[in-house]
């Protein structure tokens, strides 16, 4: 007989930090020193800088993915080193290091907060005098290490009230009888723009989107229309999403972060 193989912690990193410099090795390595057994997961390296709006999407939509007892590490920071809270939050399928700036308020929309500490007990810091420009390294990195040694969250930090927690001020959509107005509130790799207006608001199959003037008719997938042509579609993160087929929404139609949209049938 063989003895069951112990459970590996899983950790994943987000950040703005881009993959030419050497911040995210920094990171794992710091990961490493204190736990070795940990799998490291990289999400995604290249949220455009600062902005804590792409950081928050690309995180609520990875996280129902991880297995429960994952703990993720998001670092998107412009406010480090200033007044902005360094805290990490327990939820039912794990924990989520990150500073207090907004980026966690995509994935509480969607669950529940169990419990929160700000990261105040340096003994679970990377070093007691951090770097006050590089708190990925020498704060999240190293609390997220030792919450995946199973730390308890009580050991690392002041308690919270969950409520106080910094909420991304986005923009709620607006509905009426024929029509649903929202905003893009994502922009991906392939230019695609992805709205804040949830698949569960779109009642019926014929629908129409339009942005800056331009009426785009609702698709099933991207090759419904001919390559060049623009479509509207419910994209895989379960919203309302613009494309263009082989092209790039964003460049086609000038538009950006925040713009209107309005769907309507």
């Amino acid at each position: 007989m063989f003895d069951k193989p112990s459970k590996q912690p899983l950790i994943t990193l987000l950040s703005d930090f881009g993959i030419c410099d050497e911040y995210v090795a920094v990171m794992k390595g710091a990961i490493a020193k204190i736990n070795s057994t940990a799998r490291v997961v990289d999400i995604t390296h290249q949220i455009p800088p600062q902005n804590i709006a792409a950081a928050r999407f690309c995180l609520m939509n990875a996280y129902p993915y991880f297995p429960d007892g994952t703990v993720h590490v998001a670092v998107v920071d412009p406010g480090v080193g200033g007044k902005r809270r360094a805290v990490a939050v327990e939820l039912a399928q794990g924990f989520i290091v990150a500073p207090d700036n907004g980026l966690l308020s995509g994935v509480m929309s969607q669950n529940s907060v169990i419990a929160a500490v700000e990261l105040t007990n340096p003994e679970y810091w990377l070093t007691s005098q951090p770097s006050t420009t590089f708190h990925g390294r020498d704060i999240f990195a190293s609390v997220g290490a030792h919450l995946a040694n199973d730390i308890s969250l009580q050991k690392i930090g002041r308690e919270v009230n969950p409520e106080s927690l910094v909420k991304l001020d986005l923009p709620k959509c607006a509905q009426m009888d024929n029509s649903i107005t929202g905003c893009i509130q994502y922009i991906d790799h392939f230019g695609n723009l992805v709205t804040n207006i949830p698949r569960s608001d779109v009642k019926v199959n014929n629908w129409n989107a339009e942005i800056k003037g331009n009426i785009i008719k609702a698709r099933e997938t991207y090759s419904d229309v001919k390559v060049g042509e623009t479509v509207a579609l419910i994209g895989s993160h379960d919203w309302v999403e613009i494309a263009v087929n082989s092209g790039n929404a964003r460049l086609e139609l000038g538009v950006d972060l925040g713009s209107q949209v309005r769907i309507s049938w």
